[in-house]
């Protein structure tokens, strides 16, 4: 089977071999599980100091009663700011975590190796759904899928001219579909720095990036990635499955060294 390969104006300029990857069998589940797992890997582990809040001389009365005082560690001394205030416990002013996060947890879940091949082969074969990229919420109208494109798309470094590459192989309304949907945060997400959250919009993947990733950075969720690099994260979003994507001709020629364990 063929796939018809398109030029920068949209228009044909011959056709490739669909490698065998994307007859792997659709399963969601198994993608979204492996999106989870993978994801784990992201996590940068934290932890508290284990003697923050602790670095205090209070102490409990010994016995605890007959001071008119509530039975908690005190800071020894007289005469001075914190002689006499609570310390070293939970629940007082500058006082330890109850349960502070620790930084032996194990926050990295295990991958099997197998697992995660067939799940990435899944997730590049449900780019070629229609269905399934329509579920997701992409506007795909009259284009065929997988959706292949010249190598010269490597070589664009103008968000000018990204767009109207994009317009002009019918994926204007998905251009406004995520722009549209642009929504600002409320709350430490914005404090922090994430004012803005965007949808997710076409994966553009390639073979080597001449200056495409550059210009896609200035177009709301249009993300480019290396082949070599393709994981679930990139093609299935929050763990569905179906991401829009184009391919640029030499990637999906590379797509051969995936069909090892491809299920039937």
């Amino acid at each position: 089977m063929k796939a018809e390969v398109l030029d920068l104006n949209g228009k044909p300029a011959g056709e490739v071999e669909i490698p065998v990857v994307f007859s792997t069998a659709l399963r969601s589940d198994l993608v979204r599980r492996m999106f989870w797992l993978v994801g784990s890997h992201r996590i940068q582990p934290k932890g508290r100091d284990p003697m923050a809040g602790e670095r205090t001389t209070a102490e409990t009365h010994s016995p605890p009663t007959g001071t008119g005082q509530s039975r908690i560690p005190r800071v020894k001394g007289e005469r001075y700011s914190k002689s006499g205030l609570a310390a070293g416990v939970a629940s007082v002013v500058k006082g330890r975590l109850p349960h502070p996060p620790r930084s032996e947890k194990v926050i990295h879940l295990g991958v099997n190796k197998k697992e995660n091949r067939l799940a990435t082969n899944s997730a590049i074969a449900f780019t070629a759904d229609v269905d399934a990229v329509r579920a997701r919420g992409h506007r795909v109208t009259k284009i065929s899928l997988p959706l292949v494109v010249a190598d010269d798309l490597e070589t664009v470094e103008k968000t000018g001219e990204l767009v109207s590459f994009l317009e002009k192989v019918e994926l204007k309304d998905e251009l406004h579909r995520v722009d549209s949907h642009i929504k600002r945060n409320s709350g430490k997400r914005r404090l922090r720095g994430r004012a803005y959250r965007t949808g997710v919009g076409p994966l553009i993947v390639v073979t080597n990036d001449r200056g495409v990733g550059k210009a896609a950075g200035g177009i709301p969720g249009v993300a480019v990635t290396r082949v070599e690099s393709l994981s679930v994260l990139d093609l299935a979003p929050g763990g569905v499955p179906g991401r829009l994507t184009i391919w640029t001709e030499s990637a999906l020629s590379a797509l051969g060294s995936r069909t090892r364990g491809v299920a039937s």
